[in-house]
């Protein structure tokens, strides 16, 4: 093997090492976007309750209940702090094994 053989070999190894990495951070965003999506779903659906009843609710189940709020259960914790009726809730969307968004 030449020298020249072992530098193509190595650059191929490094392009292969960079795909690698940019899939796993394209996957790690895309997860991202998910969870961003999950909290602005539940974020709209207090804003709604909001402007339909003149007060935020309570728990995200009375938005699930009379709002059609739909997320992935299995896979997504929400916390939903309501401090008034008057103020937007403080939500935290938690993907399960992951950390707060």
């Amino acid at each position: 093997m030449t020298k020249r053989d072992i530098l193509k070999i190595a650059v191929i190894a490094a392009m292969l090492v960079l795909a690698v990495s940019v899939f796993a951070r394209v996957g790690n965003m895309h997860e991202s976007e998910e969870t961003e999506l999950v909290r602005q779903a539940v974020k709209d659906a207090a804003l709604t309750c909001y402007a339909v009843e003149g007060a935020y609710p309570d728990s995200v189940d009375y938005l699930r209940e009379h709002y059609s709020l739909a997320y992935d259960e299995s896979r997504y914790y929400i916390t939903y702090e309501a401090f008034a009726s008057n103020r937007i809730p403080d939500i935290w969307v938690t993907e399960k094994g992951k950390g707060i968004k």
